[in-house]
């Protein structure tokens, strides 16, 4: 088993929020992570600059996301991972989700 690596944290900025969504900017710095977590809701990732993220799943499994400037992709709820900036270049991008539809 791996060490646990002590990395910089990304840093989260709430930018709006109303009864339907929630939209944060999360900026890396190079080697910052979000640290594990669960998405609680569906969401919507619109990258800010170019480049890869490392995505460590729960279950262990290390990937490569390759992310466009621009070009959005769209999540479901109980995503389970940590996100990491490898790169040398600091890394944005805009996180929108959505809260589950209330009837009224």
């Amino acid at each position: 088993m791996q060490d646990k690596i002590d990395r910089p944290r990304a840093i989260p900025t709430k930018q709006a929020e109303n009864d339907a969504f929630v939209v944060t900017r999360w900026d890396f710095a190079p080697g910052a992570e979000t640290g594990q977590h669960m998405h609680a809701m569906d969401y919507v990732v619109v990258p800010l600059t170019t480049g890869t993220l490392t995505i460590e799943g729960a279950d262990g499994k290390v990937t490569q996301s390759p992310l466009t400037s621009g070009v959005s992709y769209a999540r479901y709820a109980g995503v389970d991972h940590n996100v990491i900036n490898d790169s040398e270049s600091p890394f944005s991008f805009v996180e929108i989700e959505r809260k589950p539809h209330k009837i009224t």
